[in-house]
């Protein structure tokens, strides 16, 4: 017997219909349920059903959001090319047996176009990924809050791959007082290592083989991180940069408190974050490191 496809909701009054029916159904049974949150953009792949796997463990009641959100694209980024399989998306969120599948159009999360009102990733958004990407994270963190706001979740899941944006969304959880728990998921690898992504999908053979060299170069950090960030970041650069397709933006070790830079003398728990450019593909990794 084929598992029940998950109803797809494209509005926010009715998914906030379906929720309050279904905790109403849970107390007429006398049983309390958990709702779940796990906001992805689509194009599910196997790190976003990891997502939706630990949701299930989580709760009784899982949403997927799948949004691709304007907010979070500068200008010249591939939001109009950001692929959108919906139909393939429900079809992998069955397996899972999860129920709703959020699924808004821009009009319905943005009635009134462009958010003004924003919720501000601060100084450390700037960095790394937000020096790339000017005003990500502040859309990132905008969708996000929404999706709480709208869902209103017991927790709501992430992966580990998005580092610096775990790192934003736990904080602002912290501070704007959400209910909700995060929960963080291992980052998922393809065989070899390489960090699934959903652009993975626009690396050729030769570009997805150079571009495993980005988490052997984390792995090899990692090994040596006991002698301190120095010598983690020189193993890393070793094998990053003897592949001629792989351009480096950034490599950092930073605290996993601050997400700031350490010092070459730190010592204690730190993360390596790695960003850079395979032909014309962005791809992230991070690893967490133990300079004792």
């Amino acid at each position: 017997m084929s598992p029940p496809i998950p109803e797809v909701i494209g509005t926010i009054a009715e998914l906030r219909d379906r929720l309050s029916l279904t905790t109403q159904n849970f107390a007429v049974a006398g049983a309390d349920t958990r709702v779940v949150l796990v906001p992805t953009m689509g194009a599910l792949h196997a790190g976003h059903l990891a997502l939706a796997r630990r949701a299930r463990e989580l709760g009784d009641t899982v949403v997927v959001s799948v949004f691709v959100n304007p907010l979070q694209f500068g200008a010249g980024e591939d939001l109009d090319q950001y692929p959108r399989t919906l139909d393939a998306d429900v079809s992998a969120l069955a397996e899972l047996g999860v129920p709703y599948v959020f699924a808004p159009t821009a009009q319905e999360m943005y009635p009134d176009g462009a958010a003004e009102t924003r919720v501000g990733a601060g100084p450390v958004g700037s960095l790394y990924e937000g020096a790339a990407r000017p005003g990500h994270f502040d859309g990132m963190l905008t969708v996000v809050a929404k999706l709480i706001n709208i869902v209103d979740p017991d927790a709501v899941v992430f992966g580990q791959k998005d580092a610096q944006q775990v790192h934003l969304i736990e904080r602002m959880v912290a501070e704007l007082n959400f209910r909700a728990s995060v929960d963080v998921v291992p980052t998922v690898r393809e065989e070899g290592g390489l960090a699934l992504s959903s652009r993975n999908q626009y690396l050729d053979p030769v570009q997805r083989e150079s571009a495993r060299s980005l988490s052997a170069g984390l792995a090899a950090a990692a090994s040596v991180a006991s002698q301190g960030a120095p010598a983690a970041l020189a193993a890393a650069h070793a094998v990053i940069d003897a592949q001629p397709l792989v351009k480096l933006d950034y490599l950092v070790v930073v605290h996993p408190q601050t997400f700031l830079p350490v010092d070459d003398d730190y010592r204690g728990p730190a993360r390596m974050l790695v960003a850079a450019l395979v032909g014309t593909t962005r791809l992230i990794d991070n690893v967490p490191l133990d300079i004792t």
